[in-house]
């Protein structure tokens, strides 16, 4: 095999740019696009996935990188995605192949689904990203709802959506939010909390995923009180105030740390 008729950047700039004109793209194909081995096509693609570009599934590998977020997210990647990227993982251990989801627009949720492509699953959704990521795959059923598209986050809000989500029933929802403070749950935008809720009430179980720095914030429009939500997925760094307070109210809470949905995390000061 020869190098891929280039360095190590530019072949897997080729690469990049062939998984995410395909959508999904077989290991086979890729060796045989590039002329390289199959060890070092699985080696650039761990380096894709590493940087969030790609997600491996059985056979191959999806897209998941800019394109596909509509450049929506590009701005927050630096500080805390690292934290959203890690609530992501630990929320996806949640989940099992062929449970029907429902994700909303906010960035941890669209890593999430990021974490999800590939997998068996019912995907439920108000986000053009999160539904983009999806499209491409036979393995997700996708239903995305209607309704007033908000053009800075690209999500379906008002009374169309929530009439939609009254339909469904769903056996998880997954909930993005701006703030957390004692008196509960908060979003910036008064459409997007009308639809969160609507979101609740077609959902067995509705798990927030924040990460810490949520904590202790409010924001416009309160979602719900603490005790409505069932489960908080955040990272290590949650203090024992909020660890405590969120258990008093009958919280389950999920950590990147916890090795089953069980167990209870370890939270520092």
């Amino acid at each position: 095999m020869s190098n891929g008729g280039g360095t190590t950047d530019g072949r897997r700039a080729r690469l990049r740019e062939l998984i995410r004109s395909q959508g999904f793209a077989s290991i086979p194909d890729l060796r045989s696009a590039l002329d390289v081995s199959e060890s070092t096509i699985r080696r650039d693609l761990d380096a894709l996935v590493a940087e969030g570009e790609a997600q491996r599934t059985h056979g191959g590998v999806f897209y998941t990188g800019g394109g596909a977020s509509l450049q929506l997210f590009e701005n927050r990647r630096a500080g805390d995605w690292d934290s959203k990227r890690q609530v992501a993982k630990a929320a996806a251990r949640l989940i099992d192949n062929h449970d029907t989801l429902l994700l909303d627009g906010g960035s941890t949720t669209y890593e999430l689904a990021r974490q999800l492509v590939g997998r068996p699953l019912q995907i439920v959704t108000n986000s053009l990203p999160v539904a983009n990521l999806f499209a491409a795959s036979d393995q997700a059923d996708l239903v995305l709802l209607g309704g007033y598209v908000h053009s800075r986050t690209a999500v379906s809000l008002g009374p169309y959506a929530n009439q939609m989500l009254a339909t469904l029933n769903v056996q998880k929802a997954f909930l993005s939010i701006a703030g957390v403070d004692a008196r509960g749950y908060y979003n910036s935008n008064l459409l997007l909390v009308e639809t969160e809720r609507a979101m609740m009430d077609c959902a067995d179980q509705t798990i927030v995923v924040a990460d810490s720095s949520k904590f202790g914030k409010s924001s416009l429009a309160r979602l719900c009180t603490l005790d409505q939500i069932q489960t908080v997925v955040t990272d290590e760094h949650l203090s024992d105030v909020w660890c405590e307070r969120l258990a008093s109210a009958g919280v389950e809470l999920v950590t990147p740390g916890d090795e089953s949905d069980a167990t209870d995390p370890e939270c520092e000061a």
